[in-house]
Protein backbone atom coordinates (compact mmCIF):
# COMPACT_ATOMS: atom_id res chain seq x y z
CA UNK A 1 0.00 0.00 0.00
CA UNK A 2 1.75 3.10 -1.28
CA UNK A 3 1.23 6.33 1.35
CA UNK A 4 1.16 9.72 1.42
CA UNK A 5 3.57 11.58 4.09
CA UNK A 6 3.83 14.14 5.95
CA UNK A 7 6.81 15.06 7.86
CA UNK A 8 7.82 18.46 9.94
CA UNK A 9 11.29 18.41 11.10
CA UNK A 10 14.30 20.12 11.39
CA UNK A 11 16.79 19.11 8.90
CA UNK A 12 19.23 21.90 8.93
CA UNK A 13 22.24 20.30 10.48
CA UNK A 14 24.02 17.22 8.85
CA UNK A 15 25.60 14.22 10.77
CA UNK A 16 23.15 14.98 13.60
CA UNK A 17 19.61 14.37 11.37
CA UNK A 18 20.98 11.80 8.71
CA UNK A 19 19.72 8.53 10.22
CA UNK A 20 15.99 10.36 10.59
CA UNK A 21 16.37 11.90 6.73
CA UNK A 22 17.76 9.12 5.05
CA UNK A 23 14.54 7.32 6.38
CA UNK A 24 12.15 9.47 4.27
CA UNK A 25 14.41 9.23 1.39
CA UNK A 26 14.39 5.46 1.80
CA UNK A 27 10.54 5.48 2.07
CA UNK A 28 10.30 8.04 -1.17
CA UNK A 29 12.32 5.47 -2.82
CA UNK A 30 10.36 2.27 -2.24
CA UNK A 31 7.25 3.81 -3.68
CA UNK A 32 5.60 6.27 -1.11
CA UNK A 33 4.51 9.81 -1.70
CA UNK A 34 6.73 11.75 0.78
CA UNK A 35 6.53 15.66 1.79
CA UNK A 36 8.37 17.49 4.19
CA UNK A 37 8.60 20.98 5.63
CA UNK A 38 11.40 21.75 6.92
CA UNK A 39 13.91 25.02 6.69
CA UNK A 40 14.52 26.19 3.07
CA UNK A 41 18.44 26.56 4.01
CA UNK A 42 18.12 22.89 5.03
CA UNK A 43 20.96 20.88 4.12
CA UNK A 44 19.15 17.94 3.12
CA UNK A 45 16.86 19.95 1.06
CA UNK A 46 18.93 19.26 -2.47
CA UNK A 47 19.09 15.36 -1.14
CA UNK A 48 15.30 15.20 -0.44
CA UNK A 49 14.63 16.56 -3.80
CA UNK A 50 17.08 14.86 -5.72
CA UNK A 51 14.89 11.73 -4.09
CA UNK A 52 11.95 13.00 -5.78
CA UNK A 53 10.41 14.53 -2.58
CA UNK A 54 8.71 17.39 -2.27
CA UNK A 55 10.25 20.46 0.08
CA UNK A 56 8.01 22.79 1.65
CA UNK A 57 9.75 25.78 2.86
CA UNK A 58 8.17 26.21 6.08
CA UNK A 59 8.77 24.88 10.05
CA UNK A 60 6.70 26.37 12.73
CA UNK A 61 8.37 28.96 14.88
CA UNK A 62 5.79 29.65 18.11
CA UNK A 63 3.46 27.57 19.25
CA UNK A 64 -0.52 27.75 19.10
CA UNK A 65 0.35 29.95 16.23
CA UNK A 66 -2.75 30.87 14.35
CA UNK A 67 -1.15 31.44 10.80
CA UNK A 68 1.03 28.24 10.98
CA UNK A 69 -1.46 25.68 12.14
CA UNK A 70 -3.98 27.07 9.34
CA UNK A 71 -0.83 26.87 6.95
CA UNK A 72 -0.43 23.04 8.14
CA UNK A 73 -3.95 22.73 7.90
CA UNK A 74 -4.72 23.87 4.43
CA UNK A 75 -1.94 21.09 3.60
CA UNK A 76 -3.12 18.56 5.26
CA UNK A 77 -6.58 19.09 3.07
CA UNK A 78 -4.96 19.61 0.05
CA UNK A 79 -2.42 16.88 0.02
CA UNK A 80 -5.13 14.42 1.51
CA UNK A 81 -2.59 12.69 3.95
CA UNK A 82 -2.33 9.23 5.22
CA UNK A 83 0.17 10.58 7.96
CA UNK A 84 1.66 13.58 9.53
CA UNK A 85 4.44 12.90 11.51
CA UNK A 86 5.85 15.34 13.65
CA UNK A 87 9.45 15.54 15.25
CA UNK A 88 9.64 18.79 17.30
CA UNK A 89 7.53 20.41 20.01
CA UNK A 90 6.37 23.27 18.09
CA UNK A 91 5.45 21.01 15.29
CA UNK A 92 3.49 19.01 17.68
CA UNK A 93 1.63 21.65 19.15
CA UNK A 94 0.85 23.45 16.09
CA UNK A 95 0.29 19.77 13.99
CA UNK A 96 -2.02 18.50 16.18
CA UNK A 97 -4.24 22.01 16.42
CA UNK A 98 -4.14 21.90 12.36
CA UNK A 99 -4.87 17.91 11.99
CA UNK A 100 -8.36 18.80 14.31
CA UNK A 101 -11.49 17.32 12.36
CA UNK A 102 -9.18 15.71 9.09
CA UNK A 103 -8.71 11.92 8.81
CA UNK A 104 -4.74 12.40 8.49
CA UNK A 105 -3.20 9.63 11.25
CA UNK A 106 -1.20 11.90 13.44
CA UNK A 107 2.14 10.27 14.59
CA UNK A 108 4.66 11.74 17.14
CA UNK A 109 8.27 11.52 17.59
CA UNK A 110 9.80 10.73 21.17
CA UNK A 111 14.20 10.27 21.07
CA UNK A 112 14.42 10.29 24.76
CA UNK A 113 13.57 8.86 28.02
CA UNK A 114 11.92 11.57 30.47
CA UNK A 115 9.94 14.85 30.95
CA UNK A 116 6.42 13.54 30.15
CA UNK A 117 3.81 12.95 32.93
CA UNK A 118 0.57 11.90 33.64
CA UNK A 119 0.11 15.17 36.11
CA UNK A 120 1.97 18.08 33.64
CA UNK A 121 -0.74 19.85 31.61
CA UNK A 122 2.10 20.36 29.37
CA UNK A 123 2.01 16.85 28.41
CA UNK A 124 -1.70 16.50 26.77
CA UNK A 125 -0.97 19.52 24.50
CA UNK A 126 1.68 16.81 23.16
CA UNK A 127 2.27 13.33 23.72
CA UNK A 128 -1.29 12.77 26.01
CA UNK A 129 -3.12 14.56 23.30
CA UNK A 130 -6.09 12.98 22.62
CA UNK A 131 -6.13 13.31 18.87
CA UNK A 132 -2.75 11.61 18.81
CA UNK A 133 -2.83 8.48 16.91
CA UNK A 134 0.53 7.16 17.65
CA UNK A 135 3.96 7.91 19.19
CA UNK A 136 6.98 6.49 17.76
CA UNK A 137 9.75 5.84 20.65
CA UNK A 138 13.13 5.26 19.57
CA UNK A 139 14.13 2.64 21.94
CA UNK A 140 11.93 0.25 24.14
CA UNK A 141 13.05 2.51 27.08
CA UNK A 142 10.86 5.60 25.70
CA UNK A 143 8.22 3.37 25.18
CA UNK A 144 8.20 2.19 28.61
CA UNK A 145 8.51 5.51 30.12
CA UNK A 146 5.55 6.69 28.09
CA UNK A 147 3.32 3.73 29.21
CA UNK A 148 3.64 4.72 32.89
CA UNK A 149 3.16 7.82 32.18
CA UNK A 150 -0.33 7.29 30.38
CA UNK A 151 -2.48 6.72 33.27
CA UNK A 152 -6.10 8.83 31.59
CA UNK A 153 -4.37 8.33 27.85
CA UNK A 154 -3.34 5.38 26.19
CA UNK A 155 -1.72 6.62 23.12
CA UNK A 156 -0.62 3.94 20.31
CA UNK A 157 3.44 3.29 21.06
CA UNK A 158 5.21 1.48 18.33
CA UNK A 159 9.09 1.81 18.59
CA UNK A 160 11.31 1.56 15.52
CA UNK A 161 15.48 2.40 16.00
CA UNK A 162 16.60 5.46 14.14
CA UNK A 163 19.78 3.06 12.40
CA UNK A 164 22.68 4.06 10.52
CA UNK A 165 24.77 2.48 7.67
CA UNK A 166 28.44 1.12 7.98
CA UNK A 167 29.13 3.45 4.61
CA UNK A 168 28.62 6.53 6.06
CA UNK A 169 31.70 5.91 8.00
CA UNK A 170 33.77 4.05 5.87
CA UNK A 171 36.00 7.33 4.80
CA UNK A 172 36.95 8.35 8.72
CA UNK A 173 40.19 7.72 9.16
CA UNK A 174 41.85 7.26 12.40
CA UNK A 175 43.41 10.20 14.03
CA UNK A 176 47.62 9.72 14.36
CA UNK A 177 48.49 10.02 17.81
CA UNK A 178 50.99 11.82 17.13
CA UNK A 179 48.48 15.02 16.03
CA UNK A 180 46.78 15.29 19.56
CA UNK A 181 50.54 15.04 20.98
CA UNK A 182 49.50 11.75 22.63
CA UNK A 183 51.45 8.36 22.99
CA UNK A 184 50.40 6.42 20.61
CA UNK A 185 51.46 2.98 23.35
CA UNK A 186 48.68 3.89 25.96
CA UNK A 187 44.96 2.97 25.99
CA UNK A 188 42.27 5.00 25.19
CA UNK A 189 38.44 5.57 26.20
CA UNK A 190 36.98 8.83 24.46
CA UNK A 191 33.66 10.19 25.59
CA UNK A 192 32.06 12.49 23.07
CA UNK A 193 29.02 14.42 24.55
CA UNK A 194 28.53 17.54 26.40
CA UNK A 195 28.34 18.00 30.00
CA UNK A 196 25.03 17.73 31.04
CA UNK A 197 24.18 16.09 34.40
CA UNK A 198 21.83 13.11 33.03
CA UNK A 199 25.51 12.30 31.54
CA UNK A 200 26.79 11.23 35.15
CA UNK A 201 30.26 12.96 33.60
CA UNK A 202 32.01 12.79 37.83
CA UNK A 203 31.47 9.03 37.94
CA UNK A 204 33.25 8.44 34.65
CA UNK A 205 36.14 10.76 36.09
CA UNK A 206 35.40 8.97 39.54
CA UNK A 207 36.23 5.33 37.81
CA UNK A 208 40.18 6.90 37.51
CA UNK A 209 40.34 7.05 40.95
CA UNK A 210 39.89 3.36 40.81
CA UNK A 211 41.74 2.36 38.23
CA UNK A 212 45.36 0.11 38.66
CA UNK A 213 47.96 3.15 38.59
CA UNK A 214 50.58 1.02 36.32
CA UNK A 215 47.37 0.81 33.26
CA UNK A 216 48.06 3.11 30.97
CA UNK A 217 44.60 4.32 30.84
CA UNK A 218 43.70 7.40 29.24
CA UNK A 219 40.13 9.10 28.72
CA UNK A 220 39.79 11.92 26.18
CA UNK A 221 36.66 14.21 26.91
CA UNK A 222 35.13 15.43 23.75
CA UNK A 223 32.48 18.25 23.98
CA UNK A 224 31.35 21.59 25.81
CA UNK A 225 31.85 22.50 29.14
CA UNK A 226 33.31 19.43 30.61
CA UNK A 227 36.05 21.38 32.46
CA UNK A 228 34.12 22.15 35.40
CA UNK A 229 35.35 23.23 38.60
CA UNK A 230 33.91 20.24 40.21
CA UNK A 231 35.00 17.65 37.24
CA UNK A 232 38.67 19.08 37.64
CA UNK A 233 38.54 18.83 41.23
CA UNK A 234 37.63 15.01 40.47
CA UNK A 235 40.90 14.69 38.44
CA UNK A 236 43.08 16.46 41.00
CA UNK A 237 42.20 13.77 43.27
CA UNK A 238 42.90 10.99 40.29
CA UNK A 239 46.71 9.07 41.22
CA UNK A 240 47.77 10.28 37.16
CA UNK A 241 45.74 13.26 36.04
CA UNK A 242 47.34 14.02 33.39
CA UNK A 243 45.89 11.00 31.89
CA UNK A 244 42.78 12.79 31.63
CA UNK A 245 42.36 14.99 28.34
CA UNK A 246 39.89 17.70 28.30
CA UNK A 247 39.48 18.12 24.34
CA UNK A 248 36.48 20.54 23.95
CA UNK A 249 34.02 20.72 21.11
CA UNK A 250 35.56 19.39 18.21
CA UNK A 251 34.40 19.09 14.45
CA UNK A 252 36.76 15.83 13.82
CA UNK A 253 35.70 13.88 16.17
CA UNK A 254 34.89 11.26 15.05
CA UNK A 255 38.33 10.56 13.90
CA UNK A 256 39.40 10.18 17.46
CA UNK A 257 36.58 7.62 18.05
CA UNK A 258 37.77 5.88 15.27
CA UNK A 259 41.75 5.75 17.08
CA UNK A 260 40.45 4.72 20.71
CA UNK A 261 40.31 1.47 22.11
CA UNK A 262 36.60 1.94 23.37
CA UNK A 263 34.00 5.00 23.70
CA UNK A 264 32.72 5.11 27.06
CA UNK A 265 29.26 6.67 28.65
CA UNK A 266 28.06 7.45 32.50
CA UNK A 267 24.75 8.17 31.31
CA UNK A 268 22.10 8.27 34.52
CA UNK A 269 18.57 8.94 32.46
CA UNK A 270 17.18 10.11 29.85
CA UNK A 271 18.83 8.40 27.06
CA UNK A 272 17.13 6.59 24.27
CA UNK A 273 19.64 5.16 21.54
CA UNK A 274 22.70 7.33 21.72
CA UNK A 275 24.13 8.38 18.29
CA UNK A 276 27.72 9.07 19.37
CA UNK A 277 27.18 5.29 20.60
CA UNK A 278 26.04 3.93 17.37
CA UNK A 279 28.51 6.15 15.57
CA UNK A 280 31.39 4.93 17.27
CA UNK A 281 30.40 1.32 16.43
CA UNK A 282 30.20 1.88 12.97
CA UNK A 283 33.20 2.57 13.67
CA UNK A 284 34.03 -0.42 14.84
CA UNK A 285 34.72 1.11 18.57
CA UNK A 286 33.47 -0.83 21.09
CA UNK A 287 31.50 1.18 23.84
CA UNK A 288 31.34 0.84 27.93
CA UNK A 289 28.06 1.99 28.88
CA UNK A 290 25.14 1.70 31.72
CA UNK A 291 22.11 0.26 31.95
CA UNK A 292 20.06 3.00 31.84
CA UNK A 293 16.58 2.16 29.75
CA UNK A 294 17.30 2.49 25.92
CA UNK A 295 21.41 2.78 25.87
CA UNK A 296 21.29 -0.67 27.70
CA UNK A 297 19.76 -2.06 24.37
CA UNK A 298 22.95 -1.13 22.29
CA UNK A 299 25.24 -3.17 23.60
CA UNK A 300 25.45 -7.23 23.94
CA UNK A 301 27.55 -7.36 27.38
CA UNK A 302 30.93 -9.06 26.88
CA UNK A 303 30.17 -9.35 23.24
CA UNK A 304 30.08 -6.03 21.45
CA UNK A 305 30.94 -4.13 24.67
CA UNK A 306 30.22 -3.67 28.41
CA UNK A 307 27.20 -2.64 29.69
CA UNK A 308 27.97 -2.00 34.22
CA UNK A 309 25.40 -0.59 36.60
CA UNK A 310 25.22 3.49 36.62
CA UNK A 311 26.27 5.67 39.40
CA UNK A 312 29.10 3.12 39.62
CA UNK A 313 32.88 4.34 39.21
CA UNK A 314 34.19 1.06 40.27
CA UNK A 315 32.45 -1.02 38.10
CA UNK A 316 32.99 1.51 35.33
CA UNK A 317 37.10 1.07 36.10
CA UNK A 318 36.87 -2.53 36.38
CA UNK A 319 35.04 -2.89 32.57
CA UNK A 320 38.04 -0.47 31.39
CA UNK A 321 40.96 -2.66 33.05
CA UNK A 322 38.96 -6.20 31.69
CA UNK A 323 39.31 -4.60 28.13
CA UNK A 324 42.81 -3.26 28.68
CA UNK A 325 44.27 -7.03 30.10
CA UNK A 326 43.02 -8.26 26.33
CA UNK A 327 44.73 -6.75 23.86
CA UNK A 328 42.75 -8.42 21.68
CA UNK A 329 39.30 -7.19 22.76
CA UNK A 330 38.83 -4.04 21.17
CA UNK A 331 39.44 -5.31 17.22
CA UNK A 332 36.82 -8.71 18.39
CA UNK A 333 34.51 -6.40 20.50
CA UNK A 334 34.72 -3.40 17.59
CA UNK A 335 33.83 -6.22 14.75
CA UNK A 336 30.82 -7.63 16.65
CA UNK A 337 29.74 -3.94 17.08
CA UNK A 338 30.00 -3.37 13.63
CA UNK A 339 28.20 -6.58 12.62
CA UNK A 340 25.12 -5.39 15.47
CA UNK A 341 24.54 -1.94 13.54
CA UNK A 342 24.28 -4.24 10.12
CA UNK A 343 22.18 -6.51 11.68
CA UNK A 344 20.47 -4.55 14.30
CA UNK A 345 20.68 -0.99 13.91
CA UNK A 346 20.78 -0.54 10.14
CA UNK A 347 18.42 2.44 8.31
CA UNK A 348 17.88 -0.11 6.24
CA UNK A 349 15.74 -2.19 9.30
CA UNK A 350 14.11 1.68 10.04
CA UNK A 351 13.09 2.48 6.68
CA UNK A 352 11.20 -1.15 6.63
CA UNK A 353 9.92 -0.46 10.42
CA UNK A 354 8.44 2.95 9.75
CA UNK A 355 6.47 1.54 5.96
CA UNK A 356 5.20 -1.30 8.24
CA UNK A 357 4.55 0.93 11.32
CA UNK A 358 2.43 3.90 8.83
CA UNK A 359 0.74 0.84 6.92
CA UNK A 360 -0.59 -0.60 10.12
CA UNK A 361 -1.37 2.54 11.59
CA UNK A 362 -3.46 3.40 8.12
CA UNK A 363 -4.66 0.21 8.07
CA UNK A 364 -6.49 -0.04 11.17
CA UNK A 365 -9.54 2.16 10.63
Amino acid sequence: MSLKILVISNYRTTITVRPEAEIFIGLQKAGHSVTIMTYGDSWYREKFEEAGIRVIDFHPEKKFDKKEIAFIRNEILEGAYDVMHLFNGKAMINGIQAAKGTPVKVVLYRGFEGHIHWYDPAAYWKFLHPRVDAILCNSEGVAEHIAKASLFVKPKLVTVNKGHRLEWYAEVEAMVHEELGLDPKAFYAVCAANNRKMKGVPYLLKAFQHINPEFNIHLLLLGKDMDTPENLKIVEACPHPERIHFMGWRGDSLRIVKMAQTFILSSLYGESITKSVLEGMSLGTPAIITNIPGNREMIVDGESGYVVPKKDPKALALALEKMYRDPEAPQRMGAAAKERIRNRFSSENSIKGYEAFYQDLVASD
